[in-house]
């Protein structure tokens, strides 16, 4: 049961991280300044929530 849902846990923890990041809840690993990339963590995690909840939902 749980092997049908591998791909969705895992599209939800790195929204997770991603949001977490974006928002400044945790650093960016590795950069001392933020990138460029790390402001679209702002809407790039979760949008990835939101994709894994409507294709969990799905199946």
């Amino acid at each position: 049961m749980i092997a049908a849902y591998i791909d969705e846990i895992i599209m939800f923890c790195a929204g997770l991280w991603m949001t977490s990041v974006g928002f400044g809840y945790l650093p960016m690993p590795g950069y001392a300044a933020t990138p460029p990339l790390v402001r679209h963590f702002k809407w790039m995690g979760p949008m990835l929530l939101v994709i894994a909840i409507i294709l969990a939902a799905a199946s």
